[in-house]
């Protein structure tokens, strides 16, 4: 099992002290610099009140901790991983050769990164029967928004919460055409 420096957040509306649920959502990185970026993942399962764990697995520095991370996963009850990234970015890809688990990758654009490029690179370019699924460079929020995507499937409480997402998604943009409207904006639709 896992060393326990994990920490598994509350539903949306609770504090932020780690909750006896059973988290759902694998958030992992290779190194403290990337939590800036990965950090959004778990602001995002918190809106939605998702469970969720959030820890450091390097597969250069500690690569047992990566393979016993990913072996372990599915049995602790995680339904999908999101693994953060920068440069050669090895953790998104390594992480699902060893579970059955989907994994979305972060491609990060790291001091060592070619403005991550290099990582998007080693996360899309996976060989077949492992693949690992792919956000935008620094996109963490998107990643576990496909997350939650991927678990309501079979949760209507996420899918109810995903649509009314995308409808105050929708509503921002049309309070936005409309206040550019009244600024003398004319758009052609």
């Amino acid at each position: 099992m896992i060393p326990d420096t994990t920490a598994a957040a509350a539903p949306s509306g609770a504090d932020d002290r780690p909750t006896t649920e059973t988290p759902l959502v694998g958030i992992i990185m290779g190194s403290k610099s990337d939590l800036k970026i990965m950090s959004a993942a778990a602001e995002v399962c918190r809106q939605f009140g998702v469970p969720y764990e959030i820890t450091l697995v390097s597969p250069h520095r500690t690569p047992h901790r990566m393979v016993e991370y990913a072996e372990s996963a599915r049995k602790r009850g995680l339904r999908v991983l999101i693994a953060g990234g920068g440069g050669a970015a090895h953790l998104p890809g390594m992480v699902a050769a060893f579970t059955i688990l989907p994994v979305i990758g972060v491609p990060i654009n790291s001091t060592t990164s070619i403005q991550g490029l290099d990582s998007v690179l080693s996360m899309i370019q996976m060989p077949a029967g492992v693949p690992v699924a792919t956000v935008g460079i620094d996109s963490a929020a998107n990643a576990a928004v496909l997350a939650i995507q991927m678990l309501a499937i079979g949760n209507a409480r996420l899918a109810d919460a995903l649509e009314k997402y995308r409808t105050a998604l929708k509503d921002r943009v049309m309070r936005t055409i409309e206040e550019l409207r009244k600024g003398g904006f004319q758009d052609d639709v």
